[in-house]
């Protein structure tokens, strides 16, 4: 007997401790989904050639208690890695990254497409972001999370539940970009939804860093003087809500009758149109100290600022009715 239970000691060791493939066999993925059971993976690497029998890896995390803490991922198994070794890999989850990236300026819909390249189904990523009691606390006007995901890079969660656990992140993140902030709230006389309301607006009319503290400045400007704000973003957005964007703005297009329609209605639209970034929220409560009412493209990336109507139109004069005079079809 005591032979008998020395080979087969020798037998596990050999198993568990010495690599079943080769020195230069190309990197294997295992992909341990949440949940899966020790028994699941153990089959996983059997088909990947990572053990020689299912059973072992089982037996191995039992015996060495660990079989609860094994974490999902997606791993890049490379060289002879032995199976206490992969057991090891998967206790410290040192799992693949995969990352999605959300630029900033982004709506709800726009987000849910991205999701949808990267494998989260676009209409749990729509369900996950109408989950208002998230910020709840922060916005009780709230109808869905529209400017409150944050744009920014995450580690893409897995499983049956990965949209929600990705937007309640986007949230976080949100609440840490904006803590620090909070106490300048008061100052500006804004709400939190107002902030990102008009952070949003921000967002979308630029691109360009220095830039957002004087567009910020134009909105505050027009705003105390009961000026509508007649920002283009707000229109494409009515649009969008409506099904009727094409990608162009006729003039048609600013007489449509939405609240989000900043040309027909004065003040802010009723929420935020876009997830904005830590700049552009800055840019409102940190607004330029100037007098301009008026802004336009140049048609570069860049805006000419005016602080009167007859110094606008002479922008606008310069900027852009010439420009659609030199096009050949005169559009």
């Amino acid at each position: 007997m005591p032979a008998v239970l020395g080979l087969a000691y020798v037998a596990w060791v050999h198993e568990v401790r010495s690599p079943a493939r080769a020195a230069d066999a190309p990197p294997v993925r295992l992909v341990v989904e949440p949940g899966m059971s020790s028994r699941a993976i153990g089959r996983q690497l059997a088909r990947l050639g990572l053990v020689r029998h299912p059973s072992i890896f089982s037996a191995l995390v039992s015996y060495r208690g660990v079989g609860a803490r094994l974490r999902a991922g997606d791993y890049a198994l490379d060289g002879p890695l032995s199976l206490e070794q992969i057991a090891d890999l998967l206790v410290r989850g040192e799992a693949i990254r995969r990352d999605l990236t959300f630029p900033e300026g982004k709506n709800l819909d726009e987000m849910a497409t991205i999701a949808a390249a990267h494998g989260i189904e676009a209409s749990a990523f729509r369900e996950a972001a109408g989950d208002v009691s998230l910020v709840r606390d922060l916005d009780p006007q709230a109808v869905d999370l529209e400017g409150y995901l944050f744009p920014d890079t995450y580690d893409l969660p897995r499983g049956p539940d990965a949209a929600r656990a990705l937007v309640e992140r986007m949230v976080r993140r949100f609440r840490e970009v904006i803590e620090p902030e909070l106490p300048l709230l008061a100052e500006r006389g804004l709400s939190l939804r107002e902030l990102t309301t008009l952070a949003s607006l921000v967002e979308l009319e630029t691109a360009r860093g220095d830039e957002r503290p004087r567009i910020a400045a134009v909105f505050h400007n027009r705003l105390r003087r009961g000026m509508r704000l007649q920002t283009d973003p707000t229109v494409i957005y009515a649009l969008r809500q409506a099904g009727g964007y094409d990608g162009n703005i006729r003039k048609r297009d600013l007489d449509i009758d939405s609240p989000y329609n900043t040309y027909r209605y004065s003040g802010l639209p009723p929420g935020p149109i876009a997830s904005p970034g830590r700049e552009a929220l800055k840019a409102v409560l940190d607004p330029a100290q100037v007098r301009d009412l008026y802004f336009v493209s140049r048609n570069d990336g860049s805006h000419e600022f005016s602080a009167t109507l007859t110094e606008h139109e002479r922008a606008v004069d310069r900027y852009q009715r010439r420009r659609r005079a030199r096009r050949p079809d005169g559009s």
